[in-house]
């Protein structure tokens, strides 16, 4: 793993799937669409990083509003 980076486990909220993201903690906060690596369905996701440096990860599908 790179330096400022955090590897974290989300679920797909397509296919119910674990999945872990590369989230880059040097950036306070990010919001950027991944598909999928199980069924490959876009996944809108938005980190934020505390003053510690730890990630906080909410992600959704497009289809939720």
């Amino acid at each position: 793993m790179f330096a400022g980076t955090d590897l974290v486990g989300i679920q797909c909220p397509y296919c119910g799937e674990p999945i872990d993201l590369v989230v880059d903690c040097s950036v306070e906060s990010q919001h950027y669409i991944e598909d999928c690596q199980v069924c490959c369905q876009p996944i809108e996701v938005s980190v934020s990083v505390d003053v510690s440096g730890d990630a906080q990860v909410d992600v959704r599908g497009q289809d939720e509003t």
